[in-house]
């Protein structure tokens, strides 16, 4: 064997020693910066950098924002890491008005509430307020903002009779709907289950019924106009059959839309 591949013992604990060192020292260093980072998060969880600032509630139209926010129970100040998101969020859904609710976390110190309300129906007048009523028929009159929108008055009806209406309105073409300007309730002095249903509409026609007929038929609304006296105005009266009573004639004028309801029904076959 040759004497250069001979490397004594002496040379090589040198060089040993030192890769022990490094490798020591890294390891050192290693757990060095988890225990300050370990140390950092418990200071910064128990300082004011981790607390509430700012609680912002987007999508809200009727509830005001210290309403949901109160209903959530979160609070500026808290700590922003120990809030249960979920559990709020399900707090803030316990409301009739609120259909869905959602909380996240926006750096560095905000909490965002989203809502979904459930949409508006019309609006109730007591004196000189307005309350809206929502898609299921509950009028809102307390912790509402002062939000209209374009939406009908309604005019004549007890609760029960606003949840029976929403029932009949709900598969209203939104194209209709929004050419109600009001909805009133005529009742009869001998017979409440006479009691009919006057749309005041945006072309100036007024529409009269029984709810569970009239708005079955509503839909047929554009064709009934279609077939009228341009500038006349009158009343359409929709029941079992459809007619329209003339201001300005003393006559009665049967309107046929049978026609477009049998082509409805075949395409809905199709």
């Amino acid at each position: 064997m040759s004497d250069k591949n001979i490397v004594s013992i002496e040379d090589r604990i040198p060089k040993l020693k030192q890769a022990r060192k490094k490798k020591a020292n890294r390891r050192l260093i290693f757990y060095l910066s988890i225990f300050f980072f370990l140390i950092a998060i418990i200071v910064y969880l128990q300082s004011p950098l981790s607390e509430i600032r700012s609680i912002e509630v987007n999508g809200n139209v009727f509830l005001t924002d210290e309403y949901i926010i109160d209903e959530s129970g979160l609070t500026e100040g808290s700590n922003i890491w120990s809030m249960n998101a979920s559990s709020a969020a399900l707090k803030i859904e316990d409301d009739p008005v609120i259909e869905q609710a959602s909380i996240t976390r926006s750096f560095p110190r905000t909490v965002v509430i989203e809502v979904e309300e459930q949409p508006v129906l019309g609006y109730t007048q007591e004196g000189r307020e307005y309350y809206p009523v929502l898609a299921d028929g509950q009028v809102i009159q307390q912790n509402a903002q002062d939000s209209l929108s374009n939406a009908p008055l309604m005019t004549g009806f007890n609760e029960e009779q606003l949840t029976e209406l929403a029932g009949e309105m709900k598969d209203v073409r939104p194209s209709i709907f929004n050419m109600i300007s009001e909805v009133e309730r005529n009742d009869s002095d001998t017979d409440e289950k006479a009691s009919l249903i006057t749309l005041y509409m945006s072309d100036g026609y007024l529409v009269q019924g029984k709810a569970d007929q009239m708005f079955d038929k509503l839909d047929y609304y554009p064709s009934i106009v279609s077939q009228l006296e341009e500038g006349d105005s009158g009343i359409i009266h929709i029941g079992v059959g459809v007619y329209f009573e003339s201001f300005q004639k003393d006559e009665m004028e049967e309107v046929d839309i049978e026609d477009d309801m049998e082509e409805d029904e075949e395409t809905g076959n199709e």
